[in-house]
Parts: C-alpha cells; structure tokens; sequence
C-alpha cells in the first residue's frame, strides 16, 4: 500500500514540471515594471474615482 504512495507522486509532479517548463512564442510578454505601473495606476484610479463620486 505504501509503495502505490511513492510511485504515484512522481508521475502527478512530471506532468507539472513538463507543463510549466514550456513557454508558448506567441504570449504576450510584459515586463515586471509595467506590471507594477499598470496596478499603480489602476489603484489611483480606484481611489480617485471613490473622491469624485461618493456611495
């Protein structure tokens, strides 16, 4: 029963690690920094549109 254990993580953890390990070419690729820039500006946005218009 334990050995059915052991044999089974490794196949499940493979499929993982083949599946993250491939990058697609056609995916948009973003820098960090405009990740950051473009949640900074989404968080302003928030904010200021709450000032402007009050529930």
């Amino acid at each position: 029963m334990a050995k059915e254990n052991k044999t089974g993580g490794f196949q499940s953890a493979a499929g993982l690690i083949r599946y993250f390990d491939s990058e697609d070419e056609k995916a948009l690729k973003l820098s960090p920094y405009v990740v950051i820039a473009l949640c900074v500006i989404t968080i302003a946005l928030v904010v200021v549109a709450g000032a402007l218009y009050p529930t």
